[in-house]
């Protein structure tokens, strides 16, 4: 796999673990609830439980990313398997991203963060 194909990889599971830290570590501070359209503290704490648990699912892409591109170092089957969890995981950061297009005209600029390096990444490993 191309280095910048891991790079790309690694940078948009860099963002998945930023929207987990968001999503369920962050989520009842202004300035993060804010981000993700929320008016107030109440409507955080109504959304809260949904956020936690969508920022798991955001690590988890991002760990199974990571790991595909340590794997990918091995030889034989371990290298096939870190491209296939590699390929995965970014498919399912690309689908997410044009799910969340798809909300919505006041998405697109979070879709785009989410869809963009992992459709480019994809492109590259799949192209490689």
């Amino acid at each position: 796999m191309l280095i910048a194909a891991q790079l790309v990889a690694g940078l948009a599971a860099v963002l998945h673990v930023v929207f987990f830290v968001f999503e369920s570590l962050l989520w009842t501070r202004p300035a993060v609830y804010a981000r993700f359209g929320l008016a107030s503290r109440e409507q955080a704490e109504t959304i809260r439980p949904m956020a936690y648990n969508q920022g798991f699912y955001n690590l988890a892409l991002a760990v199974g990313v990571f790991v595909g591109i340590v794997m990918l170092g091995r030889d034989g089957s371990a290298g096939v398997v870190g491209k296939t969890l590699v390929v995965f995981g970014l498919a399912c950061m690309v689908v997410a991203g044009v799910v969340l297009a798809t909300t919505g005209r006041r998405y697109w600029t979070a879709a785009a963060i989410q869809f963009v390096p992992a459709a480019l990444a994809l492109a590259l490993t799949v192209a490689a």
